[in-house]
């Protein structure tokens, strides 16, 4: 569990150690086993969502931010940077982090998100 939140990351220590214990705690709680079993399978109903959501990114021209951890080996990098296929104007931010990038970039993903949605918004 350490792994996913620490790997990728120049600086582990960013990553309170409590963020991993409170999951271990939550994974141990009874019945959890069989949820987390039927939450992976379900992840099998995901792919055949993807080519709708592609065509309402390419359709819609909904303004996109990525925001991504470069080092992430659950998702690669190269995943954040296929939104630009269906949404050419989309800004990605790939930042040097891994999986759980908010445990360790918090205030980097914030002040993107919060320059992006200033240029993003309506204007009115």
């Amino acid at each position: 569990m350490e792994w996913q939140y620490t790997h990728g990351l120049a600086d582990p220590t960013l990553v309170d150690p409590d963020a991993w214990e409170h999951d271990l705690a939550l994974l141990a709680r009874p019945g959890n086993d069989e949820a987390q079993v039927r939450l992976f399978a379900n992840y099998a109903t995901n792919p055949p969502l993807y080519a709708p959501f592609q065509a309402w990114l390419r359709e819609s021209g909904v303004p996109v931010v990525v925001v991504w951890g470069r080092n992430d080996e659950i998702f690669a990098a190269a995943g954040a940077e296929q939104f630009r296929r269906d949404a050419p104007h989309a800004q990605v931010e790939l930042l040097d982090g891994g999986h759980f990038l908010l445990e360790s970039h918090l205030d980097d993903v914030v002040q993107i998100i919060l320059e992006w949605s200033n240029v993003s918004a309506p204007r009115s």
